[in-house]
């Protein structure tokens, strides 16, 4: 059943829009404040363009009422509203531990259509706009409200090389052919076209995901990662940035976040991270996540002779571990396909330099100022790079501060949140425009 709750009123945003607010409908199947991954990004997008002033209309899962609901006792919005959406019980218990959740959420978007026009029929919406989940392979049907249909940022296309396959264990590679396969046939996949053919514009995380649309619609995908970060004016620089001499001389404090699975690529970092305890013994990498590979990886720092200088930390809140990062010297997350890469950003906007591979969201967020990104090639090859990169970065401090004030300005000042809403904000007003032109010839 889908039930509408209306936020109640608050102090509008002073910034002027210098055109009239929008009604924007919003389907976000993930939105959750207080998380990191898709519910963060569902939460960001819809609280922030109602900040800016549109009137936003979010269509979400009935289990995200309760966070929201407490979020916005504290700080309501007067133009956000809540549209909350659940299939029959019979049909939920798909969703639970993951095993159905792409059947579910599949069916949960032909609902969401039916909801979506009763909604119209009552708002008339200026812009409709996918935002969660982000996989280009998961079409929405909400283009055919008729009128001006965002459909991303979406990511899904990016693929492990297979130069790094070889080294995986074979139900690994398994389930990279499997990905191989889906992506595959979203190319043919009727339901994607038709969303496809209705969407104004098409935003993709990755170069790498809008070479995976169908041929006919690859001309219109437009690079748009879907992060962004809070500059806080109160938080000032760790002192290892700003400061004359490293924060840990004669070592590196370094930190990986994310979850243990294959495709982030911690059988890398580990042997990488053993490359540079054989010069700075006293170098410590801390692993914060939990996952299906955690006992493999645990058995891998032991027969490498690291496991001693690795902290194992499972499951921690948002906010504890974003209390975490300026406590480190470097972020190594060399993950083999990422769209995006929250725990990347957020290093970064806390002043840590980002060592990543070339490939996918990272490579796009990490540029020469703020990191260092390494090619992938064999696997021996790879972590050979990596562990030089680390050795580099404690071997010169000077340049590790240098990547340091890099990573936090780019995080700060390209991907501020206000920045990433200010363009989404002149997307929406180019496709009205567009609609505008078409109407007149």
């Amino acid at each position: 059943m889908a039930s509408v709750v209306k936020m109640p009123l608050a102090r509008r945003d002073a910034r002027a829009l210098g055109r009239p607010p929008l009604r924007i409908l919003l389907s976000a199947y993930a939105c959750e404040p207080k998380r990191g991954s898709e519910p963060g990004i569902g939460w960001q997008w819809a609280t922030r363009l109602a900040e800016l002033g549109h009137e936003v209309h979010v269509i979400t899962r009935e289990s995200n009422r309760e966070a929201i609901a407490s979020a916005y006792s504290a700080n309501p919005i007067p133009t956000l509203h809540f549209t909350y959406l659940d299939l029959p019980k019979w049909a939920r218990f798909w969703k639970r531990g993951n095993r159905g959740v792409h059947l579910y959420y599949f069916l949960w978007q032909w609902r969401s259509l039916s909801v979506a026009r009763a909604l119209h029929a009552r708002v008339r919406f200026d812009v409709v706009h996918h935002i969660t989940f982000g996989v280009f392979r998961q079409p929405s049907l909400l283009g055919q409200l008729g009128v001006p249909f965002i459909f991303g940022p979406v990511g899904g296309g990016e693929r492990a090389p297979r130069s790094l396959r070889r080294s995986l264990p074979f139900r690994h590679r398994m389930s990279e052919w499997a990905r191989d396969a889906a992506n595959a046939y979203a190319k043919v996949d009727p339901l994607l076209r038709i969303g496809l053919r209705r969407a104004s514009r098409i935003l993709c995380k990755t170069e790498e995901t809008r070479r995976s649309l169908p041929h006919a619609y690859r001309s219109q995908g437009e690079l748009f990662l879907e992060i962004g970060t809070e500059p806080d004016p109160s938080h000032h620089p760790p002192a290892h940035i700003v400061g004359p001499e490293p924060k840990h001389p004669g070592s590196l404090r370094i930190l990986f976040v994310g979850r243990l699975v294959h495709m982030k690529g911690l059988h890398l970092a580990l042997p990488a991270f053993a490359r540079l305890f054989e010069t700075f013994p006293g170098s410590q990498f801390t692993i914060v996540g939990s996952g299906q590979q955690e006992h493999e990886l645990r058995l891998l720092a032991a027969q490498l002779g690291i496991y001693h200088r690795i902290e194992w930390l499972s499951w921690m809140t948002h906010e504890s571990v974003m209390a975490l990062y300026p406590d480190y010297d470097v972020f190594l997350f060399p993950s083999l396909h990422d769209s995006s890469g929250n725990a990347v950003l957020e290093a970064m906007s806390c002043g840590l330099p980002v060592v990543c591979l070339n490939l996918g969201g990272p490579a796009a967020i990490v540029d020469s100022f703020s990191g260092i990104t390494i090619e992938a090639t064999e696997q021996d090859e790879t972590v050979r790079q990596l562990g030089d990169a680390l050795l580099l970065l404690a071997r010169r401090p000077q340049l590790r501060a240098y990547l340091a004030r890099g990573a936090q300005n780019r995080a700060s000042n390209y991907f501020s949140w206000r920045n990433q809403v200010d363009r989404m904000n002149t997307l929406y007003y180019e496709v009205q425009d567009n609609v505008s032109t078409r109407r007149t010839q």
